[in-house]
């Protein structure tokens, strides 16, 4: 017997013709998403209006996988740090920020991260795996269940590399977005990319109005591929490049992340590069106090006055810019911080 299939791996026009092809009516997939999405029940049994015949092929050919919640820890400030157990065992942590009047959650697409940049903790364990579009699914709504609250905002700036597992996070991206599944307007979706430029070019040609945050963190190569390995690969000339196109093609503003260092990428000077480097097209700096991470005594937070100075040379330049401190840091829940992180929010979700 094959293995089954987790349903939520599905789009609806998939369940609709896995339906038709077994000659169940197609309006049953409505009603199925409705139970899952909704409802968000753990069973097929528990789908009571629809007939016993479908219900015992729905349990043959699929699952309902849900992952175990291994641990909560919650902030000072109302943020929640989940860690999820996959059914490989394998461990991925999602983050809820409560802001007022809208609830953000921050999920993972990856175990682990390819990329091992010099500031963040994800990479360092390695690369595992890839998220399947249910798992990465799976975390909206373990904290829908676990909360019983309403997730206004997703932000794909957990663990991992979203642009590297693409097919799945566009599909989830989908199914969370869809009036039939979880309902979360295409504008209320980030992803966030540490630089990936095929996954820019892929997103610049998808229809649907996603916003576009990528981490920046210093406006000359060498010092951004010190920081971060994936400018080998992606220049930074290119990547702005790719930002650019994005930006304009889309009608859409590309938030830039900022992790400030000092003594690395917090001078006037690299102020001045990076203004001059996005200035030509719609984008805005979200400036990030960095949160240490274990075993990187060798980096640390911008002084107050060398932030304020960037910040004002941004803004001279009259481009967009915020100092933002990350939620959950006493929970190492904020920028860079989850072993299996996030980076900041930005400021319209």
């Amino acid at each position: 017997m094959e293995k089954k299939i987790d349903i939520k791996g599905l789009g609806l026009k998939e369940v609709e013709e896995k339906l038709t092809r077994e000659e169940f009516s197609s309006f049953r997939a409505r009603q199925i998403f409705h139970w899952l999405y909704q409802q968000k029940v753990s069973s097929f049994q528990e789908m009571s209006n629809l007939p016993k015949n479908l219900l015992s092929w729905l349990d043959f050919v699929f699952t309902i996988e849900q992952m175990k919640c291994i641990k909560v820890q919650k902030s000072l400030d109302g943020s929640e740090k989940y860690l999820f157990q996959l059914n490989d065992g394998q461990l991925i942590e999602s983050v809820l920020i409560r802001n007022k009047k809208r609830n953000t959650i921050c999920i993972s697409s990856q175990v682990g991260c390819l990329w091992n940049c010099l500031f963040c903790a994800s990479g360092k364990g390695g690369f595992k795996r890839n998220l399947s579009t249910g798992e990465i699914i799976e975390q909206v709504l373990a904290v829908q269940r676990l909360t019983r609250e309403i997730i206004h905002n997703i932000v794909f700036m957990g663990m991992g590399e979203p642009f590297n597992n693409y097919d799945n996070i566009m599909k989830s991206i989908q199914i969370i977005n869809s009036k039939q599944g979880i309902n979360i307007g295409a504008r209320k979706i980030t992803v966030s990319t540490c630089g990936i430029i095929p996954g820019i070019v892929k997103l610049t040609g998808y229809p649907m109005q996603i916003e576009l945050s990528v981490s920046l963190h210093s406006a000359d190569e060498k010092t951004r591929s010190a920081l971060m390995p994936v400018n080998n690969k992606y220049p930074l000339k290119e990547l702005i490049n790719a930002c650019r196109n994005y930006a304009r093609k889309k009608n859409r503003q590309v938030t830039f992340e900022y992790l400030m260092l000092k003594g690395i990428n917090d001078s006037l000077e690299q102020a001045n590069k990076l203004s001059h480097l996005i200035m030509d097209f719609d984008a805005k700096v979200n400036l990030i106090i960095y949160n240490p991470i274990d075993n990187q005594t060798n980096l640390l937070p911008s002084d107050e006055q060398a932030i304020y100075i960037f910040q004002r040379v941004l803004k001279e330049n009259h481009i967009p810019v915020t100092i933002r401190y990350s939620k959950g840091q006493d929970i190492n829940a904020a920028c860079g911080q989850l072993r299996n992180g996030y980076i900041d929010i930005p400021d319209d979700l």
